[in-house]
C-alpha cells in the first residue's frame, strides 16, 4: 500500500484504507523465513487446520471477524459501508472474502489475484500444509471453486498485467472469467498491456480501483 499511491485519491473520496498483514507475526508463530510463498511470507488468508499452523494462521477469521471490530472501535467510520481489494495473494483473499460474505461488502476488486489457488503451482503446496490433503476443504478458499459451488458477488473488477511473470504459473484470471459466465457475478477483467506484477502496475491503476469502490460504497 505504501508504494501503491493511494493517499491523494483516498483523501479526496473520503475513504479509509485498512491494510492488514499477510500472516500472523510473533516469536511463537511457526515460520520459514527463506520461503516467501509460505509462513509469514504468505498466509493465504485461510484458517489453517493442520499442525503446527492451526493455532496462529487464522487470517480468514481475523479479517472477517476481529479486524472490523478493532477498526470500528478505534476510528469514527461507517462500518456498514465496506469494500475489499488486494494484490496477488491479497487479491485471492479479497475475492474469497467477498464471495463468502456478499452481505458484508459492497464492492470488491483485485490486482493480479490468484483466482484458482487449488490448482496453481504458486499456492497448492501451501494449501496442503495449511489445510491438509483433502482438497474438498480447499474449495472454501478458492474463488473459482466458490463460484462453481454457487457463491456470487454482484460486481468484481480485476486488473491484470499481460507481462506478469506469474500470469500462467498461478494467476490465470481467465479461469474466473470462465467460471462466472452465466452466473450472478459480473466480472470486469482488464488485461493491461506491458504491465508486470510490480508496484508500478498497482500505482498505475490504484485510482481506478478506489473510484470504483467509492461509487459503490
Amino acid at each position: 500500500m505504501e508504494k501503491g499511491e493511494y493517499r491523494r485519491v483516498a483523501a479526496e473520496l473520503g475513504l479509509a484504507i485498512i491494510a492488514p498483514d499477510t500472516s500472523p507475526r510473533g516469536a511463537d508463530v511457526p515460520d520459514e523465513p527463506d520461503n516467501w510463498q509460505f509462513g509469514c511470507g504468505a498466509g493465504f488468508y485461510v484458517d489453517a487446520s493442520e499442525a503446527p499452523y492451526e493455532m496462529h494462521y487464522r487470517m480468514y477469521s481475523y479479517i472477517r471477524d476481529e479486524l472490523p471490530v478493532l477498526v470500528g472501535n478505534a476510528f469514527n467510520l461507517d462500518m456498514s459501508r465496506q469494500g475489499i481489494f488486494g494484490h496477488s495473494m491479497g487479491g485471492h483473499g479479497a475475492l474469497v472474502m467477498a464471495l463468502r460474505n456478499p452481505d458484508r461488502f459492497r464492492s470488491a476488486s483485485a490486482f493480479a489475484p490468484i483466482v484458482n489457488p487449488s490448482t496453481a503451482d504458486l499456492s497448492s503446496s501451501a494449501f496442503t500444509r495449511y489445510l491438509g490433503s483433502d482438497q474438498a476443504a480447499w474449495r472454501a478458499y478458492d474463488a473459482v471453486s466458490l463460484v462453481e459451488d454457487g457463491h456470487s458477488f454482484p460486481e468484481i473488477l480485476i486488473d491484470q498485467g499481460d507481462a506478469d511473470s506469474f500470469l500462467k504459473l498461478g494467476l490465470r484470471p481467465w479461469l474466473l472469467e470462465t467460471a462466472v459466465a452465466g452466473t450472478k457475478t459480473e466480472l470486469t477483467l482488464r488485461m493491461q498491456p506491458g504491465y508486470g506484477h510490480s508496484y508500478y502496475f498497482i500505482s498505475s491503476f490504484m485510482e481506478d480501483h478506489l473510484r470504483w469502490h467509492a461509487a459503490r460504497l
